[in-house]
């Protein structure tokens, strides 16, 4: 028995609803995505006109107040300068409310607002008739200063002043800024939570397609059952039909098999037993021993070749499950039955009775010949672990048959899957077990191995490990 050469094939990892790779997750990036690039163009947009209003509405008021402030003065001929009643807006008499005038004539006292308590306005932004703005640096911080200059007979010019605190009119925006930012936030968290369901809901037909194909895959359904959107529902259609196609062409090949196989028995037997007895006189022995070892050659590779067809076609078939609970003990006790003198015993739990997608003719057919050889090595017992492990690509089942014979040799172990391949000619067989069993695990894209036991002096170990298909119970 033996198997050293593996058969291997790459396991699919195991990814979530939610991957890179999912629909879902490129759909909702793009949506947020676009709803990020809109809320973002509506803060900054809403932010620069408010702002803008804003300063053009201030910028208009001080022009207003500086000419009715303007209007409301009256110079003296002693230089006395009197204002007729208080402006129109009362924050320029609270005290450094921020809203400030100022009327001065150079050598001559001047006459403040009630709000300038302290300090004094720039008279040099009002330098002619025309009236100018500029930013400058007020009593209580930066301030956006109108003025202007009308001429008083007698006394020279008259600065008429007029200034607002900047850091009112940041305060403004700044406020309006945060509430916006308070219910764009709201409204984007709305936005994506509409994503989320709008995705979740648009894809839900592709999600219950997923749990019909993995009810196939497990062997719980023979084709896609559900009602599908109209878009989904020919692909669904379409591919019934082809299952259903793949399943009566699996069955055709398995019956042209053995059809193949009866017909050819009968031919084979009876050159056989021709060269058995060409073999038997002495003028044709020679020719009679080619014959028959021409025969065996031929009943070696159709064997070899109807179980390979067996089980490549198998395997290409949807909906294909098998559990090794069900699977492993029948074989056992037929073993027991074969190897009388051998003890076979069995470690297994119900965590390992899981769905394995593999035909469970094949599966039987892969641990009968593992068991057989076991069964023939062996000097006393037969011991089969089952367990389960998982991996970084998602849960293996592993499936462990150690003998306590004579084990094999590296060099051995590397020829044990070719074809006809004995190590004793005296022991029962073919030399294709092995072979067949090589080729049935490729096809489910299992892994089969042979190795020298490690926890025994002698012996030998069969590994078979199978992939466990998500969500598999």
């Amino acid at each position: 028995m033996s198997h050293s050469a593996a058969c291997t094939t790459a396991h699919t990892p195991r990814r979530g609803r939610w991957n890179w790779r999912s629909l879902r997750v490129r759909l909702l990036f793009a949506s947020l995505a676009w709803i990020a690039l809109g809320i973002a163009g509506i803060w900054y947009s809403a932010t620069r006109l408010f702002a803008k209003h804003v300063e053009q509405n201030y910028h208009d008021e001080l022009q207003v107040h500086v000419r009715e402030l303007g209007r409301l003065v009256r110079v003296e001929p002693d230089g006395t300068i009197r204002l007729d009643r208080p402006l129109s807006d009362p924050r320029f008499a609270v005290p450094d409310g921020g809203f400030y005038w100022q009327v001065s004539i150079d050598g001559y006292p001047p006459l403040r607002s009630a709000s300038l308590t302290h300090g004094e306005l720039d008279t040099s932004i009002a330098h002619d008739s025309s009236i100018h703005h500029h930013v400058e640096s007020g009593p209580t911080g930066p301030t956006i200063t109108y003025g202007f200059v009308r001429k008083a007979e007698g006394l020279g010019d008259v600065h008429y002043v007029i200034a607002t605190d900047e850091r009112i009119l940041d305060d403004i925006i700044a406020r309006f800024d945060h509430e916006l930012r308070l219910w764009l936030g709201l409204l984007a968290a709305l936005l994506g939570t509409t994503g989320v369901v709008y995705v979740a809901f648009g894809l839900r037909p592709l999600d219950r397609l997923g749990a019909a194909s993995a009810r196939l895959r497990e062997g719980t359904a023979a084709r896609l059952e559900g009602t599908y959107p109209t878009e989904i529902a020919p692909l669904v259609s379409d591919l019934n039909v082809f299952i259903e196609h793949s399943q009566g062409a699996v069955e055709r090949a398995r019956l042209e098999a053995g059809n193949l196989a009866h017909s050819l028995r009968t031919p084979l037997a009876v050159m056989t037993d021709e060269a058995e007895r060409l073999s038997q006189d002495p003028a044709t022995q020679a020719a009679g021993a080619t014959l028959l070892e021409q025969s065996r050659i031929m009943v070696q590779q159709i064997e070899y070749q109807l179980a390979r067809a067996r089980a490549t076609a198998s395997a290409r078939r949807p909906g294909t499950v098998s559990r090794i609970a069900k699977v492993l003990p029948p074989l056992v006790s037929a073993m027991q039955r074969l190897h009388r003198d051998t003890s076979f015993s069995v470690a297994m739990s119900e965590q390992t009775d899981l769905a394995l997608p593999v035909d469970p003719v094949d599966l039987s057919e892969l641990l009968a010949i593992l068991l057989d050889n076991a069964g023939k090595w062996a000097t006393r017992k037969v011991f089969v672990a089952v367990e389960q492990r998982g991996t970084a690509t998602g849960s293996l089942l592993v499936v462990r048959i150690l003998d306590d014979g004579p084990g094999l040799t590296p060099e051995q172990i590397a020829q044990a899957f070719e074809i006809g391949s004995r190590f004793d000619p005296a022991m029962a067989g073919s030399g294709l077990g092995l072979a067949i069993a090589r080729d049935i695990a490729g096809a489910y894209g299992l892994e089969l191995a042979l190795s020298p036991r490690r926890d025994a002096p002698s012996g030998l170990e069969a590994r078979v490990e199978i992939p466990v298909p998500d969500g598999t119970d």
